[in-house]
């Protein structure tokens, strides 16, 4: 090899090692390894720099914001509650959920896919008592399968169609075949590898997915608060009954009464319907308390006071009555005081760490009781030289959808997929067409629409193709991808078969979207050697995204399920492992049958 191929494979070792051995941030690892690159010239700097421009990249950022938009009017939780509803035993559930997130996870980005459905199974669980621990991991597989299955499902997927195109503009595919890669062309390998692969969770997940077993304190007693909630004119729960609207056995809060708009009382039973203007009594939790507040239909009952800002910009705080607050001696129902500084409404009392009895706007307020209230930003700036609260804290995590504007959220997903699918438009126009028209119909805010998107993934993809760019300049991805071929004997499907378990092995010593950008040039130049279609070895990069399923770190959605699941490192290797071997068969042998070599 050259000098500068030992150069190059000495920054991708060290690449590896501090990703492996320590805590650095990948992006700050991976802008270090793209520096050193350009510092020794080991590719020209538009080059290395090129990953920044890329297509994929850019598409990626504005996916985060249009899944953001969908997520901040509901769309989501809306479409959640009518697909999944409120399933009883464990089968029922994942039916409900995995296939649903993988087709969906096949149109949106999954990363922020799984990230709406946390909540969304977190909430199932309490009110169920299913066992989050079969349903979290079983969530980012499904969303992992469904993601290879199109173009546009992982970040993956995007990288390589554009990387492709590169190398179409550049002539650096040789003499192997290259082809734009159309929306559903991985459809054709993946989808058979996803509906076989959601029945293999099916089954793992039953026999090595387990909650640890834990021991209740019970010396900790939670807060229990009194809350009323009204439900308003066009309520979505508005003629269900109790059981159906999920308040028969709730989780974390109890129905302790249900009073009709006339004021007359009635029984609580499963089959009680609920009516517009009905009045829900409830002793809660604080964390179901929030969500309470948040559901789609009801509204806290002190909100009839109008504040001036609008409902999706509100959020809840906890605070204590000091000794000096106006509002000693005064009513719940009284609530926001005339003489007051705040515009806030007040959701829920606790007294001595208990839910109090009966009607709360009845209530007089004493000092050193506990009250949540809905309140805007300014709340804060004006109660900095207050002293009616002696603590003041956010409720974090929750927030008011704009429900209003689910619909319009949902057609302007639904047009950007049909603009990309039929080929009006690139993937990576509509995506930016969509932000636009979200922001536009104020379907997302230009703050939420910043918060949305993760720099760190983009630098990280940004950074790799442009250390990739390095691995192709020095002759490493030549010499690689003869050791490669090698090994495959100079058989196309033997060297089919290295590039899918390279790419699985690469998947879980680095990032899955640093392996594929690393693997691509190796794989480019095995296809130009065996002078064969390189179409087959896209396919497989695509399909070894589910490689990185064998590990937590080396997924983004594998982290993000792994705190809520409480899971162990083997917990994923134990059910990746075989998922990775199945679908590693299945690329192999469809792979070819629907892209020739």
């Amino acid at each position: 090899m050259t000098f500068e191929a030992w150069l190059t494979l000495s920054i991708l070792t060290a690449t590896f090692f501090f990703l492996v051995a320590t805590k650095l941030p990948p992006v700050t690892v991976f802008l270090g390894a793209l520096t050193l690159c350009i510092t020794f010239g080991l590719a020209p700097i538009e080059r290395c720099l090129a990953g920044f421009a890329n297509p994929g990249v850019i598409t990626i950022g504005a996916l985060f914001m249009v899944a953001a938009g969908m997520y901040s009017t509901g769309a989501i939780t809306l479409l959640s509650d009518k697909v999944i509803g409120r399933p009883k035993t464990m089968l029922a559930a994942q039916l409900k959920i995995l296939p649903p997130v993988a087709m969906g996870s096949a149109f949106l980005n999954n990363t922020p896919l799984v990230a709406m459905m946390i909540p969304v199974i977190r909430d199932l669980c309490r009110s169920t008592g299913l066992d989050k621990a079969k349903l979290y991991i079983p969530l980012s597989f499904a969303s992992i399968l469904g993601g290879c299955s199109t173009l546009i499902g992982t970040a993956t997927n995007l990288i390589i169609a554009g990387m492709v195109v590169d190398a179409m503009a550049t002539g650096a595919g040789g003499s192997s075949r290259l082809q734009e890669i159309g929306l559903f062309d991985p459809s054709w390998v993946a989808v058979p590898a996803m509906v076989l692969g959601l029945m293999l969770l099916l089954v793992l997940s039953r026999w090595f997915l387990k909650s640890p077993d834990t021991k209740a304190d019970d010396t900790v007693v939670e807060r229990s608060y009194g809350a009323e909630f009204v439900i308003p004119d066009a309520s979505p729960l508005a003629g269900k009954t109790i059981e159906i609207a999920g308040f028969a056995e709730p989780i974390g809060f109890e129905l302790v009464g249900l009073i009709r708009a006339d004021g007359s009382t009635v029984p609580i039973e499963p089959g009680t319907t609920l009516s517009e203007g009905d009045v829900l009594l409830v002793s809660a939790q604080l964390e179901s308390l929030a969500s309470l507040w948040t559901t789609h239909g009801l509204e806290p009952l002190n909100t009839m006071h109008p504040m001036k800002t609008a409902r999706h910009s509100h959020q809840l705080v906890e605070a204590v009555i000091s000794p000096q607050s106006l509002a000693l001696g005064r009513k719940v129902s009284e609530f926001p005081l005339p003489e007051g500084p705040f515009r806030v409404s007040l959701v829920a009392v606790s007294r001595n760490e208990e839910a109090v009895a009966g009607r709360i706007g009845d209530l007089t307020i004493e000092v050193g009781d506990v009250i949540v209230l809905e309140a805007d930003d300014s709340f804060f700036y004006v109660n900095r030289g207050e002293q009616s609260f002696s603590l003041v804290r956010r409720v974090p995590g929750h927030s008011i959808r704009r429900w209003h504007k689910a619909a319009i959220a949902s057609a302007i997903t639904a047009a950007m997929i049909t603009a990309a699918a039929f080929g009006w438009m690139s993937m990576l126009n509509a995506a930016l067409l969509a932000t636009g028209a979200m922001l536009l119909t104020r379907c997302l805010t230009i703050q939420n629409a910043a918060r949305s998107i993760d720099y760190s993934t983009l630098g990280v993809l940004g950074a790799a193709i442009g250390v990739a760019a390095a691995v192709s300049e020095s002759g490493l991805a030549a010499k690689i991808a003869t050791i490669l071929t090698d090994l495959g004997g100079g058989n196309a499907l033997a060297s089919l078969a290295v590039v899918f378990i390279g790419r699985v092995v690469m998947a879980n010593l680095i990032t899955n979207a640093a392996s594929a950008v690393f693997m691509f040039p190796i794989a480019l130049s095995m296809a130009s050697q065996l002078e064969v279609s390189f179409m087959p070895f896209a396919i497989a990069l695509m399909t070894g995204t589910i490689g990185a399923a064998v590990t937590p770190p080396s997924y983004q959605t594998n982290l993000m399920v792994m705190g809520p699941g409480e899971y162990r490192f083997m917990d994923f290797v134990k059910v990746g492992a075989p998922l990775a071997i199945l679908v590693g068969v299945i690329t192999v042998w469809l792979a070819p049958l629907f892209f020739p070599f």
